[in-house]
């Protein structure tokens, strides 16, 4: 397993996305070959670099396109239709950059013909990837101790994420503990148990190399021996919450005790990290409002258009160690939207929505206001989200941990924004936390980077907004 912006990845799964950089690049190799007809000692520096431009455009539409993503590319028929699509907006930005850089062009018809090489190496490439898959290989066998909710939760994981990089060969529960496993995802390869008398002798006979111990209750349960064993012998012991922080890139917080954030690693805010942070988030924030101005000046005026009332919307959120703030976003619904309902969340189909108020949530224009707020310091540009203190004050008797959030300010975008739907309910404000808990463990600039490309990503294709 690799680290890489604070979550861990497969060595397999980054062999795969490299793997595949390399099979664009000798598409379009091949392409020039063919159609310049000259040989591979006569390219030079220049068109060598002209086609790594064709690769990295096409790749990067590839990502922006979910191609990497395996529980939306199921089946052959989607990963064509996404693989045309992402092409066809490859063309028309190489086609923008060969207007704006004409030196770039590697030679008229190369792109086309290129298509068909990268379509059938692609393809390929990702058939034998899939095999790989499907077969379990290279997969890390692992034995799970526990069959309780977050046993649960580690094996729905690793079943439903082909690409886990995990099999769980081993599964033991405590006889004290009820099976919460459901009996659709018993695997019949996987071995049962009901007790942990030869642990270790087990481990090592199936060639295993790391337990994860997954027990809710540890006290006169927890195998201490055969754990010391499996140490003792190189076996990677690791705790259940842990492992499937790395796994999922996020925590649960009804699953979690205050001993484990207690001792574990992370939440640690340097004065370093602070002063980056807040460089990035005024840098951001001051280019974002001028490449935005003219975005500003007309979305101002359709909303004026469109309904009566003001612009921009003012609501008090709760900020950096609950110090209550002033929110600024463009208004998208009704004036007064609330004065009949109160205080609730936004839903589908929300009637109090107006016609502007629609199109700008759905690309998130309404949200671009923030960035004063990110000017003044309230708000960072990635932090979880914003909430209001009416919302705060009964999430906070629900949900465990929910008041740590605000250890840091809130942002514009963040963890939880990209990879959860937008939250309307009690148990989405839970998983939201999820996340919001796990970003400010594994905060830094370089996953705030991460968050900011995957935000990229969501508002072109219009998700998660409500």
């Amino acid at each position: 397993m690799l680290r890489i912006f604070k979550q861990y990845y497969p060595i397999r799964n980054i062999f795969f996305f490299i793997g595949e950089g390399i099979v664009i690049f000798t598409a379009v190799l091949i392409a020039c070959w063919l159609y310049l007809n000259i040989g591979f000692v006569a390219f030079d520096r220049w068109l060598f670099l002209k086609v790594l431009l064709i690769a990295l455009v096409c790749q990067t539409c590839l990502y922006y396109n979910d191609l990497y993503d395996l529980k939306v590319i199921d089946d052959f028929r989607e990963l064509g239709i996404r693989l045309l699509q992402a092409l066809g907006v490859a063309a028309i930005i190489l086609a923008g950059i060969y207007v704006l850089f004409p030196n770039a062009i590697v030679g008229s018809g190369i792109f086309a013909i290129s298509i068909a090489f990268i379509i059938m190496l692609i393809v390929s490439w990702r058939f034998f990837y899939a095999l790989i898959l499907n077969r379990g290989i290279f997969d890390q066998k692992i034995i799970l101790l526990g069959s309780g909710r977050l046993a649960q939760n580690i094996l729905d994981e690793i079943i439903e994420r082909k690409d886990s990089g995990y099999t769980v060969a081993v599964n033991i529960s405590d006889a004290s503990e009820n099976r919460e496993v459901s009996c659709d995802q018993l695997d019949t390869k996987m071995i049962y148990k009901k007790d942990y008398d030869g642990l270790c002798d087990l481990a090592e006979q199936l060639n295993i190399k790391k337990v994860v111990v997954a027990i809710k209750e540890r006290r006169g349960t927890l195998p201490l021996k055969e754990l010391v064993r499996c140490r003792v012998k190189g076996i990677d012991v690791i705790e259940g919450t842990s492992f499937y922080e790395m796994l999922a890139g996020k925590l649960i917080v009804d699953q979690i005790n205050p001993a484990w954030i207690i001792f574990s690693q992370g939440f640690y805010k340097s004065r370093t990290k602070r002063f980056f942070k807040r460089a990035t988030d005024l840098t951001a924030a001051v280019t974002m409002l001028i490449l935005f101005s003219p975005l500003i000046l007309v979305t101002a005026i359709l909303i004026k258009i469109d309904s009566e009332g003001p612009v921009l919307f003012s609501q008090e959120r709760v900020g950096k160690n609950k110090k209550p703030y002033m929110l600024y976003k463009f208004r998208s619904m009704v004036q007064d939207a609330e004065a009949q309902t109160g205080p609730v969340w936004a839903s589908d189909d929300d009637d109090r929505i107006t016609r502007v108020g629609c199109v700008i949530r759905k690309w998130r224009l309404d949200e671009i206001p923030q960035l004063w707020n990110v000017l003044k310091g309230d708000m960072s540009f990635v932090g979880p989200r914003p909430e209001r203190g009416f919302f705060v004050n009964k999430l906070e008797e629900i949900i465990p941990f929910y008041g740590e959030r605000f250890s840091v300010k809130p942002g514009v975008t963040g963890w939880a924004q990209v990879c959860y739907r937008y939250g309307a309910s009690v148990e989405d404000a839970v998983e939201k936390v999820n996340y919001d808990l796990f970003y400010i463990k594994n905060m830094s600039v370089f996953m705030d980077l991460m968050i900011i490309l995957r935000t990229i990503k969501i508002v072109l294709f219009g998700k998660g907004a409500r």
